[in-house]
């Protein structure tokens, strides 16, 4: 049986090094929960915890939605993901002459880079940045990837380069086909089947428990931020609670039933376009791939099936492994600790696999080791490390002129710690090596070690 203390504690170390405000996660085993545990505050103003029945924004999670929306459609013969999307909607940009089929907006390969809708308006809306669009129709959304073909990057179907445009075109598909607009489409077809009676779109009436959505500048105490609805919303719009996206995982864990055939289930996870993100410390073996509004990675030899979301103020995370019949929903109100790492955590923990071996938790542990001020012989030279996940920052001290130089890890062994600083026109090896309680870093001609 896990150490669910040792998984609880872990958390809220976490979100004390963050500053989260709060946090809701539940673990399942088919349709039975293992564990469920909420930490902090749905409010901090008000001191309310947080709970499993807390509803949070779940952002880029409503993918996943979206695609299940589109898949039942093509179950009911409305569509194919091979048909163009010009078939629908007068999408008219054609990525190097080739036409946008419906699964390449699925995956995220149309050729077309993140054109920044979302980023813009999510920013502008909380007054920390970015831009106001205009955009909130899908006839804005279509004329706004067709006056982008000056964007293009590569061919449909070639390369993974995330679209958030690109799913609400699918949103668009679906009220096109349906006469409904997509959050009843998806309240209709998806939440009231399942049972998801506390789930719903931002900017809807979403009961008492709404957590209050929070800005974590780099410095200082959380700030309450908006609510702030996202036209169409299938690229990030719904908003739910743990409990909920537990019953949501049970769909994936049952293998689609009831809403839809196993074998519509396995086009949905099926892997179709890999990922550019390669997991440190840098094995092109655990790179993963992106199915339709799902991503897929192996994992401690299994498959590790889930998506994330953030809309700034609420982040969230659902993932599951199909070989253990194992799930995990995380959801925060805050961009704090990442929720994804906390749920690759918790599915590791309840496998029986030992968590330090874990990427990311190897970083973390060679950031608070490396971080830190250095000094050469007898102090004549000082030097600040910053570790931040695989990179790591060293600057020579100076008071008008500190040097900067950025380091890549490559091989974070047991005794050295090897990096490449990149330099202009040159590469350079740097190694930090590990003597007793202490740390030494060779640095081009400089030999220092930790004060």
């Amino acid at each position: 049986m896990p150490d669910w203390k040792m998984l609880d504690e872990f958390v809220r170390e976490r979100m004390r090094r963050t500053r989260l405000p709060g946090l809701s996660m539940i673990v399942i085993r088919g349709d039975e929960p293992l564990h469920t545990r909420s930490y902090g505050f749905r409010d901090l103003a008000k001191r309310l915890p947080a709970s499993p029945r807390t509803v949070y924004g779940i952002g880029s999670i409503s993918k996943s939605f979206a695609a299940l929306s589109i898949l039942k459609l093509a179950e009911d013969g409305k569509l194919s993901p091979e048909d163009r999307v010009d078939r629908f909607l007068p999408l008219t940009i054609r990525p190097h002459g080739e036409p946008i089929r419906i699964w390449h907006l699925l995956t995220h390969s149309s050729g077309i880079p993140a054109l920044g809708y979302a980023e813009g308006e999510i920013r502008f809306g909380q007054g920390t940045g970015g831009r106001y669009t205009t955009l909130s129709t899908i006839e804005d959304f279509v004329d706004w990837l067709n006056d982008s073909e000056d964007w293009v990057e590569s061919r449909p179907g070639e390369r993974w380069l995330y679209l958030n445009e690109g799913y609400i075109i699918l949103g668009g598909i679906v009220e096109k086909l349906t006469g409904l607009s997509f959050a009843d489409y998806v309240r209709k077809e998806i939440l009231e089947p399942l049972q998801l009676q506390e789930t719903g779109f931002l900017g809807e009436d979403l009961g008492p428990e709404l957590a209050v959505p929070y800005i974590i500048p780099s410095e200082g105490q959380a700030k309450a931020g908006k609510v702030l609805p996202i036209p169409i919303g299938s690229d990030g719009g719904l908003a739910s609670t743990a409990l909920d996206m537990a019953r949501y995982l049970g769909l994936y864990l049952r293998q689609g039933s009831p809403l839809i055939s196993q074998e519509t289930y396995q086009q949905m996870i099926a892997p179709r376009v890999r990922l550019p993100h390669v997991p440190a410390p840098f094995s092109d073996a655990s790179r993963g791939s992106y199915a339709y509004g799902l991503m897929v990675q192996p994992f401690f030899g299994r498959t590790l099936i889930g998506h994330g979301g953030s809309v700034l103020v609420y982040t969230a995370y659902i993932g599951y492994l199909p070989e253990e019949n194992l799930g995990v929903a995380v959801l925060a109100n805050g961009g704090g600790y990442p929720c994804s790492q906390l749920a690759q955590i918790a599915l590791a923990h309840a496998a029986g696999e030992d968590i330090d071996e874990l990427s990311c938790l190897e970083l973390e542990d060679l950031g608070e080791e490396l971080s830190g001020s250095y000094a050469t012989y007898r102090e004549t030279m000082r030097a600040t490390v910053r570790v931040r996940g695989a990179i790591v920052e060293l600057t020579i001290e100076d008071s008008e002129s500190p040097q900067t130089v950025y380091l890549t890890v490559e091989e974070p062994g047991k005794e050295e710690v090897r990096c490449r600083a990149h330099l202009g026109d040159r590469q350079m090896e740097v190694v930090f090596r590990r003597t007793g309680s202490n740390v030494e870093l060779l640095y081009e001609r400089y030999k220092l070690r930790r004060l």
